[in-house]
């Protein structure tokens, strides 16, 4: 399975797909690849102001959105043993994340990756407990 169909058989990525699919990049994370995303899980969206995901998910907004999600994707597989504190990594959106090791934990930002290394057809996803944004 890919990256976007093992999100929706994962089950707790439903609200990333559908913003995924409402910025028209199903077939961009479908594709060949490889590509790394660090995935908000379910809950983390619940984090944003009120009525965000509502706001971005509409079709005026769909650039914004597409930015957004871009910020949480890497061209190439990239596993967690391939990651090493103050690494900067420069997303498929073209800004850079940071990332820590803390006490066996790894961030991307301020996100905590709560779960490493889910295997895909064309690449990897790892699951965050935040929705990270660009500066």
């Amino acid at each position: 399975m890919n990256i976007v169909e093992t999100a929706v058989n994962y089950g707790s990525f439903k609200t990333l797909v559908a913003a995924v699919t409402a910025a028209d990049l199903v077939g961009t994370l479908s594709s060949e690849g490889p590509f790394t995303v660090f995935a908000p899980l379910d809950d983390t969206f619940g984090e944003l102001p009120e009525g965000t995901v509502d706001i971005l998910v509409k079709p005026e907004n769909k650039e914004q959105l597409s930015s957004i999600l871009t910020y949480h994707v890497l061209a190439g597989k990239v596993l967690s043993t391939d990651l090493s504190d103050g690494m900067k990594v420069t997303t498929v959106n073209g800004q850079e994340v940071t990332v820590h090791l803390k006490e066996g934990k790894v961030f991307i930002n301020d996100a905590e990756v709560v779960l490493t290394d889910v295997l895909t057809d064309n690449g990897v996803i790892h699951a965050e407990n935040k929705v990270i944004m660009a500066a």
